[in-house]
């Protein structure tokens, strides 16, 4: 049987990714300790790393694919293929950021003022590539962690990953300024990419992913409308095409269904209902392809 070997984030994102990868239909078994994951897909071995050492395995070639954030991918230097990007975080569905941060009684107050201080970071390569955008000569220091603690006693400032801001405020800091934004991405490495049963798995792994992450905004409409009345309310029924209608028995009615944006469903469901829909019926989605 064919076999491929697929990295999963363990960490921060272990579980968000887990959950997209069960709404994508694969059903995903990892125990909190355990570095191995198991999935009902047979054609599937998994293991669970941190996502910044994904990268530079995937393109060594230790695994087939991977996911790992793209800030991560920059920052080890690698050539590996990028498949898609996958916009969700720990917390929700956006990229999460890369900020320079300071304290908040700092002199520091844009990427000029960092001239001859020391930066603390994990994103080392990453924070070099930004000093020399700004062509600024300022020592960069890696951090084994911790780091929000380093900013105004060990450090001058930091570079970090954040989602919020909240971990950043908490400690007292301020940010100076936005390096990048990064969403995780699946990579593949480049040989593997060459062969056909590989790149035909990935692609629809994929595929599934990004129906998954678009149905996560979403929810599926049905209704009975009154044939009289039913141009009234396809004006006010939004649908990523045109909304399916569908005769009933009753040849004076017909079923409508739709997909909408979650955030609207509590304001359109009273107007409909209003307008004359009956039998209304909202309901979650696993994937919009």
């Amino acid at each position: 049987m064919n076999k491929l070997k697929l990295a999963l984030p363990k960490g921060s994102l272990q579980e968000s990714t887990i959950t997209l990868f069960q709404h994508a239909g694969f059903q995903i078994y990892a125990g909190s300790r355990s570095y191995y994951f198991t999935t009902d897909d047979p054609e599937i071995e998994g293991v669970l790393l941190r996502a910044q050492e994904i990268p530079k395995y995937v393109e060594m070639g230790a695994f087939d694919a991977g996911i790992s954030g793209n800030d991560w991918i920059t920052e080890n230097r690698v050539r590996v293929v990028d498949v898609c990007e996958l916009k969700y975080s720990k917390q929700g569905f956006k990229p999460v950021k890369i900020v320079l941060a300071v304290p908040q009684n700092s002199k520091i107050k844009g990427p000029k003022d960092l001239k001859g201080k020391l930066i603390a970071t994990e994103l080392v390569n990453l924070t070099k590539d930004y000093l020399r955008r700004h062509k600024v000569n300022a020592k960069v220091e890696f951090s084994y962690g911790a780091t929000e603690i380093k900013a105004g006693t060990l450090a001058d400032a930091i570079v970090e990953i954040t989602e919020t801001g909240n971990t950043l405020f908490s400690h007292n800091l301020r940010i100076v300024d936005v390096l990048m934004e990064s969403a995780p991405k699946l990579i593949v490495n480049r040989t593997s990419w060459q062969n056909r049963w590989k790149r035909e798995k990935l692609e629809n792994i994929a595929l599934l992913l990004k129906g998954a992450l678009e149905a996560e905004g979403k929810v599926g409409l049905k209704m009975n409308v009154e044939i009289k009345k039913l141009e009234e309310i396809i004006k006010i029924l939004p649908a990523m095409k045109k909304p399916t209608v569908s005769p009933l028995t009753d040849k004076r009615w017909v079923a409508v269904e739709t997909i909408i944006d979650k955030k609207t469903a509590k304001l359109l469901i009273p107007e409909l209902k209003r307008r004359g829909a009956q039998g209304i019926v909202e309901y979650p989605l696993n994937k919009v392809i």
